[in-house]
């Protein structure tokens, strides 16, 4: 069933990121497409163009919008480095941000992902407890005592911290939302769809690209 359903929408949400090649690329202004981040933020790898979504695991608007960024990630160069952020203005938002890096520490995230957005959209799980989340990770295959050591540990603990300082120096207002180089936030609150929120990034990744000389 899951399967299916984002099968379903990828379809749905791919369809327009793919346009005619020879049809001429778009291009995005400054305050009318995207938003210029100020002071901008230092990236983790200078010699790559980082792309970072911000996302909460019981945003609906992000799980629609994941089959199509899964698609559209296999298409960027090796110059371009894209992160997930989980984003963090509430008490069980910092939960579902340490599910999140967790997954991560435990080499999972490619199964843990999805099945954590079904959880809370789907399932309609709130996951508001850490045994909750220990009961989740257990079905699929972590140990309890794998998962609360990495839940627990320090290596997660900074991984949020860091994480939320990214979203407030980004000025992230809600999710899902996009940043390249540290520079350019991106997000549907400018009036445009997930599918072009996506051909802005690409726009700003080739405008960083042209800017290192690449």
């Amino acid at each position: 069933m899951l399967k299916n359903l984002i099968l379903s929408l990828a379809v749905l949400f791919a369809t327009p990121l793919y346009a005619d090649a020879d049809l001429p690329a778009r291009a995005f202004e400054q305050g009318k497409h995207y938003d210029v981040i100020t002071p901008a933020i230092r990236t983790e790898n200078p010699d790559k163009i980082e792309v970072v979504e911000f996302f909460w695991y019981g945003c609906g608007h992000c799980y629609s919008f994941e089959p199509a960024i899964s698609q559209w990630k296999k298409s960027l160069g090796e110059d371009v480095e894209f992160k997930g952020s989980p984003a963090v203005w509430a008490p069980q938002m910092e939960l579902h941000s340490k599910m999140f890096y967790t997954a991560q520490v435990l080499g999972v995230m490619d199964k843990m992902h999805l099945v954590l957005f079904q959880a809370m959209n789907v399932d309609k799980k709130r996951l508001t407890s850490e045994s909750e989340i220990a009961a989740l990770f257990e079905a699929n295959g972590v140990s309890e005592e794998d998962f609360s050591k990495a839940f627990n540990s320090f290596g997660v603990g900074s991984m949020v911290r860091q994480a939320t300082s990214r979203a407030r120096a980004a000025k992230i207002s809600g999710t899902p939302e996009m940043m390249v180089g540290g520079k350019y936030r991106i997000s549907t609150r400018k009036g445009i769809t997930q599918a072009e929120m996506l051909e802005v990034v690409s726009f700003l990744i080739e405008q960083e690209r042209a800017a290192k000389g690449s």
